[in-house]
């Protein structure tokens, strides 16, 4: 396919996804009305939408995707004197989850589908761990029958970290089933995306239900009785809304993501070992909430592509355990091998359901330019 050398392609499809927001506006326009703010019928009618997609019984909406991290840990006990084992190569929430609570996040390495190293979790586990973090990075599931059969062995709790992952299954199991529970993110740039910040939990467990619920809205059991102290932690009845209509389009746009990623899979094979797709593991059905490369010559090839209007990321450029936050803990170059050539060859492409075949014919030209 050959297209013009003058196009541009977008990494975020905000602009398109919500080019005609009138609908949404109409359903803002009645929650303005019925002055339903605060833990309103949207949030619980989202909740249960979530419910009915994961097949959990319990969903909890947050005011973010930390939250919905956090708050979890927080109600199982997680603080001080614990350790929690996370992956480097992540975003700083996921570490910062248990952080904040006064617990050490205990940085392991990932394998080359990006997904935590299961292998990395068992070395790291000392008497002092409480908690492991898996995190579906990219929208691919984490080897959870092997994490969870290690956790259970060692008497561990799991908290899956599902920000990236919502719709994705592993061996018909959704992201955030395989735990006690999971922090979905709803921030714009996620699967389930709104006008901001959002993110909702998922658990089996109705205790634990409960006490997210309590510690979200300051440990209230009715408006005038607090029975712990919580946080300020609900999802607005506003950015419930967009979630409610969101998640309708939801399967659709992951069948997109989808079709999209098998189209680049196909196309840049033949530049490998120079361009190495995304690694496809038996039993997992992704979402691709990123499409990431692992490449030759990154730094010139995301010059390349950024010049000729390709908008390519990088997800992450220094891995969590090498960052300003973490060095009170000790990791040095080289600790964590396999993250650390990660952050130097990765490069994320646009990927989103908006993307057209010139986008994508657009993208792979670029590419196969860049080699050649």
């Amino acid at each position: 396919m050959t297209v013009s050398a003058s196009m541009r392609v977008p990494y975020s499809p905000l602009l398109q996804q919500f080019a005609d927001p009138q609908v949404i506006l109409d359903d803002i326009a009645a929650l303005a009305k019925s002055g339903d703010f605060t833990l309103g019928r949207a949030v619980t009618e989202f909740e249960g939408r979530v419910i009915a997609m994961t097949g959990l019984p319990h969903a909890v909406g947050m005011s973010s995707g930390t939250d919905a991290l956090t708050l979890p840990l927080k109600a199982l006990g997680v603080g001080p004197g614990d350790e929690v084992i996370v992956p480097s190569n992540s975003f700083v929430a996921t570490a910062g989850a248990a952080a904040v609570l006064g617990a050490t996040p205990v940085f392991v390495d990932n394998l080359d589908d990006f997904t935590i190293d299961p292998d990395a979790i068992e070395r790291a586990i000392t008497k002092r761990t409480r908690a492991i973090i898996p995190v579906h990075l990219t929208g691919m599931m984490a080897d959870m029958p092997v994490i969870a059969d290690l956790a259970w062995k060692r008497s561990l709790w799991i908290v899956e970290d599902a920000a990236q992952a919502m719709g994705a299954t592993l061996y018909g199991k959704h992201a955030g089933t395989w735990g006690i529970a999971a922090g979905i993110s709803l921030h714009p740039l996620k699967m389930l995306n709104v006008w901001g910040d959002g993110g909702v939990t998922v658990t089996h467990d109705a205790n634990l239900a409960e006490n997210l619920r309590l510690l979200r809205n300051h440990g209230l059991e009715s408006r005038d009785d607090a029975v712990c102290f919580g946080w300020n932690s609900r999802l607005s009845s506003l950015q419930a809304v967009v979630a409610n209509h969101v998640i309708q389009t939801l399967p659709a746009a992951i069948g997109r993501r989808r079709a999209n990623a098998a189209y680049l899979d196909a196309a840049l094979a033949h530049l490998s070992p120079l361009v190495q797709t995304p690694i496809h593991r038996p039993g997992v059905e992704p979402v691709y909430q990123t499409y990431i490369l692992r490449c030759e010559r990154r730094n010139e090839l995301q010059r390349f592509m950024l010049d000729r209007g390709v908008d390519v990321k990088v997800h992450y450029p220094r891995p969590m355990h090498l960052q300003t936050v973490g060095q009170h803990l000790g990791y040095k170059p080289g600790d964590l091998p396999v993250a650390e050539r990660h952050a130097q060859t990765i490069l994320t492409l646009p990927m989103h359901e908006f993307l057209t075949d010139d986008d994508l014919g657009y993208v792979i030209e670029q590419i196969e330019a860049f080699y050649a």
